[in-house]
């Protein structure tokens, strides 16, 4: 083995490493869910503005298909180097401690462990829902053609808003702390920058949260039908 090769693995074998690729890998879901929400509130703009986007992200299949191996690749290294992350802090204090305060940690902190999960869980029943197999969850028929129609239909069921409705105020929580983590990671903890520091998670978690949710609201309320 070559010593470059081997200065790589020590560094992804420390925990500054798998911090580093943690940032890295979030930045790239981090990004993905501002811009599938982006792409899903053309919805708003009618049948034709959205079906005709859902189309043009298959136009190029190569191109599809890189994505989502990246997004892919980036949630296997996000989940893998957490949870590896967590031991190591376990490890490190085997015993726990008698009386926990938290004072410096927030609510979104201290239930990444729980978010985590279930954001996957939520991911994968809502690539059922709507990608594949395409999945009807109420007296309709999914149709892979008419993606406005499913979001419609799907939407109209006030038990799915329900679980769409927990879920984003869980991402809102993990985006929230993730972000925050990812401007401890780069340094940026200054005075000069820890107002800034600490509203900017909270603006940009919550336009997710509220963007998401505008949708399954809107066709909740008959706005969009």
């Amino acid at each position: 083995m070559s010593a470059g090769q081997t200065r790589t693995l020590t560094v992804y074998d420390t925990a500054i490493g798998k911090k580093a690729a943690v940032a890295v890998t979030g930045v790239v879901l981090f990004g993905f869910v501002i811009a599938h929400m982006l792409g899903n509130l053309q919805v708003f703009l009618g049948p034709k503005a959205l079906n005709d986007y859902a189309e043009s992200l298959h136009a190029v299949p190569t191109v599809l298909w890189a994505a989502r191996l990246v997004l892919l690749g980036s949630v296997a290294v996000h989940i893998t180097f957490t949870v590896q992350l967590v031991a190591i802090s376990n490890a490190a204090r085997p015993v726990g401690y008698r009386s926990k305060k938290s004072l410096a940690s927030t609510y979104a902190s201290r239930t990444m462990k729980l978010t985590g999960p279930l954001l996957l869980a939520f991911v994968l029943y809502h690539l059922a829902h709507f990608t594949w197999p395409g999945l009807a969850m109420g007296a309709y028929s999914h149709d892979p053609a008419d993606v406005y129609g499913n979001v419609v239909r799907g939407f109209s069921v006030p038990w799915v808003c329900a679980i769409y409705l927990v879920a984003q105020i869980l991402l809102g929580l993990h985006l929230y702390h993730g972000a925050w983590s990812l401007f401890q990671t780069l340094g940026l903890s200054h005075p000069k920058y820890d107002r800034v520091r600490d509203l900017a998670p909270k603006l940009v978690a919550l336009g997710v949260v509220l963007g998401n949710l505008s949708i399954p609201l809107a066709v909740l309320s008959r706005v969009v039908r």
